[in-house]
């Protein structure tokens, strides 16, 4: 397969494709125009890169988990304690995140919206914390 019929199928961008390239996360072959080819084995690779991006782990986790799942000899303890660590992260961000509204639904519940030049929104972004 072309790059052209790998992104499509991974959906994948062949920007991101070509920057995983890049990075060592997948080794395409090359034909000899220099041309890639790409295999079923790429294209499962890059499905897999897909889903672990898309529930937000990094680079770095991806690279981890790739060789995971590429090491028979691995422990699920390995993988599962990564994605634990994940997890823990998603639900500290979802903590700041209730936060935030929190602080601006206040801030907007404050705010008349109307003619009148005081705001208490831009009073409470004002404030040092």
């Amino acid at each position: 397969m072309n790059i052209g019929q790998v992104a499509e199928r991974a959906g994948l961008p062949a920007k991101t494709i070509r920057y995983y390239e890049d990075i060592g996360l997948v080794r395409p072959q090359r034909s000899e125009n220099g041309y890639r080819a790409f295999s079923e084995q790429d294209l499962h690779k890059l499905a897999f890169l897909a889903r672990a991006r898309a529930l937000g782990f990094t680079i770095e986790d991806c690279r981890t988990l790739l060789g995971l799942y590429e090491d028979e000899a691995r422990e699920s303890a390995d993988v599962k304690a990564l994605a634990t660590e994940h997890l823990d992260q998603i639900e500290e961000k979802i903590a700041q995140l209730r936060e935030m509204h929190a602080t601006l639904a206040k801030l907007v519940e404050a705010c008349h919206g109307d003619h009148r030049p005081d705001c208490p929104i831009l009073q409470g972004l004002a404030e040092e914390g």
